[in-house]
């Protein structure tokens, strides 16, 4: 006759041999496994027609994941059963990847949607298996959409190496700077808070961070940067529906919403209005710098909003005296105010930003 005893040591001993190997490697890797990414949402949807030729393919993820591993090698488009590549540039932000084609889609055609495994979250782990969609293009040109800002659409002006004025300017909206310490920040007499998180001036209605100011300033700010060189990335990646318009000079035009691109620098000598509805997006891709000519207005008619304008320049932004600017600008090098020019919008500068009694408001999100 077995004893009770006996019972309960062999039970004791059957879970802890259980537990033992509940803790072992295999145990290990099927809750590595279970923590794999995945794509929870994708657009177009899979086998979906009738795809506006300008639109973009995006996938949202269950998780946070490595930007860096969310390239044009990792989600990729092709066209057709020959598997043509599609070229474009991948954007990566709030748990979503976007690929947007560099020039419009073939119209009534088919096309394949990838993201490899070698998508990771930023514990290394990868997505279990490849993420594949399909749909086929209409032939009609769809809605622009605006550019996702992130952090760096708290700012009213956000600059990596120096905003500077000459007083007095008038800014309503907050200033950002970083890496680069709150000496870079010149002209504007702060006061630091007793936090030791941000300053005040006279010249701002609103806050002044600096990258060397207590927590978490330094980190909102980094990802702040971060978010503006997403948006110029994002910015400069949209298919364009207007090339070399007026051979780089569009003053005294009337534009509507669009993308419009040149390989050369843009001035704007005489006054331009943008012409849309207060959903239209304008996305200006300028290779060099922007030139809008002192006492010159972009002036926004129909509804059109500042916050849904975006001027993405590689070269220098230059705006001249008493010049009225409307919008959003990114900026890879720096940007200039000259004497008593304003701004309804941003400045997001990779360098500088500099002022000259200059009133900059940010506009409403």
């Amino acid at each position: 006759m077995i004893s009770k005893s006996i019972l309960h040591k062999s039970g004791a001993a059957f879970l802890l041999l259980s537990l033992a190997v509940g803790c072992s490697g295999g145990g290990g890797s099927s809750n590595r496994a279970s923590g794999a990414p995945k794509v929870q949402s994708n657009v177009p949807a899979n086998q979906s027609t009738d795809v506006d030729v300008n639109a973009s393919m995006s996938a949202t993820f269950n998780q946070k994941m490595d930007s860096a591993t969310l390239t044009t090698t990792t989600f990729t488009v092709t066209e057709g059963v020959a598997a043509v590549p599609v070229q474009g540039t991948v954007v990566y932000a709030d748990s979503k990847a976007v690929f947007w084609p560099t020039a419009h889609l073939a119209s009534d055609s088919d096309f394949t949607a990838t993201i490899t495994t070698g998508a990771q979250n930023p514990g290394g782990i990868a997505l279990a298996a490849s993420f594949v969609w399909k749909f086929k293009t209409g032939s009609t040109v769809g809605a622009g959409q605006p550019v996702n800002l992130g952090a760096a659409g708290g700012f009213a002006i956000l600059a990596k190496a120096g905003i500077s004025t000459v007083p007095t300017s008038a800014i309503t909206g907050d200033l950002g700077i970083s890496p680069a310490a709150a000496t870079a920040v010149t002209g504007f007499d702060l006061t630091l808070d007793a936090s030791n998180v941000f300053s005040t001036s006279a010249q701002v209605i609103g806050r002044v961070y600096a990258a060397d100011y207590a927590p978490p300033t330094p980190s909102n700010l980094t990802t702040a940067v971060l978010d503006m060189e997403t948006a110029f990335t994002d910015a400069a990646g949209r298919a364009p529906d207007v090339t070399e318009l007026g051979a780089g000079n569009i003053g005294g035009m009337t534009l509507v919403p669009g993308v419009y691109k040149w390989g050369t620098g843009l001035l704007i000598p005489t006054d331009l209005t943008l012409d849309g509805s207060a959903t239209g997006v304008w996305i200006f891709q300028v290779a060099q710098d922007l030139n809008l000519s002192s006492a010159t207005n972009i002036v926004l008619s129909g509804g059109a909003l500042p916050k849904n304008v975006f001027w993405q320049v590689t070269g220098a932004v230059d705006v001249g005296t008493t010049a009225q600017f409307s919008g959003i600008i990114l900026s890879a090098t720096a940007i200039s105010f000259h004497t008593g020019a304003s701004i309804n919008g941003r400045l997001l500068a990779q360098t500088a930003v500099t002022l000259d009694g200059n009133t900059v408001v940010a506009p409403t999100p």
